[in-house]
Formats: structure tokens, sequence, C-alpha cells
């Protein structure tokens, strides 16, 4: 299993008149634990692009809400690879608040596609090398 958590605060153009973060912004906080997860591997997505010629489309994306993130309130957006990826990856979101309390739970499922060819793919050897350690 690997983790890593990323925080970033809500900003008032990000929520709705109540003041909470407006539910369609969620999938952005799910790109950025994607992205910040990835990166902490040590391997930049646009790197993925213009290096590997690998792009990451969204095959699904499941998301429960079970309270509201406020205006200013510092969120971590905690992202775990609970699998070695193989013909997809699966990234598993818990948002917290500024208490520690679970307030958004969601699962975005993803695949590899060589830019190239524009055909599917397995994870990348060098991604799985990566994670190698973790996965033992």
């Amino acid at each position: 299993m690997y983790q890593f958590d990323y925080k970033k605060r809500v900003r008032y153009s990000e929520t709705d008149k109540m003041g909470y973060l407006y539910y369609g912004n969620y999938a952005s906080l799910y790109e950025i634990g994607r992205v910040e997860t990835i990166r902490s591997l040590g391997i930049a997505y646009q790197e993925l692009e213009d290096v590997h010629g690998i792009m990451l489309p969204v095959l699904s994306m499941i998301s429960r809400f079970k309270m509201p993130a406020k205006y200013d309130e510092e969120l971590t957006i905690r992202t775990t690879l609970k699998e070695m990826p193989s013909k997809m990856i699966t990234f598993h979101h818990d948002i917290l608040n500024s208490k520690g309390q679970s307030i958004n739970e969601a699962v975005v499922k993803l695949f590899f596609i060589d830019i190239a060819s524009n055909k599917r793919i397995s994870v990348p050897i060098f991604i799985q090398e990566k994670l190698k350690a973790y996965f033992v």
C-alpha cells in the first residue's frame, strides 16, 4: 500500500452560496491528489506524457459525500494506492477536514494509453519499480 497526504485550502471561488465547497469541485481535489501522489514517487504527470508518451484517462469515479467542506478550511487530500497497478491504476481518496474528520471518499480508476498508438497498455515497468517496495 502506498499513501500520500496533500494539504489544500478551500478558496472563495470554489464555494457555493452557503460557503461550502461546491460538489462539482471535488473531482479537482481527486486530480490534485493523483498528481501529487505520482509526484511524490518522483514522476511528474507532464513527464509521463512528454517523455514516456503515456496518458491516464479516467475510467470511473465514485464519490461519497459525508460532511461539507467550508470556505477557508484547510483540507487534507489523502490518496492511497491499495494494490499494485496492472492494466488500471485505482486511487482511493479520503478528504479530511481541519479536525481530521473524513468528509468525502472517492475511488477513481484510470488506465494507461500509449499516446503514439492510442492503445491501452499495462502499467509501465518504471512505475512498477517505483511502487514495488510498497507492495511486497
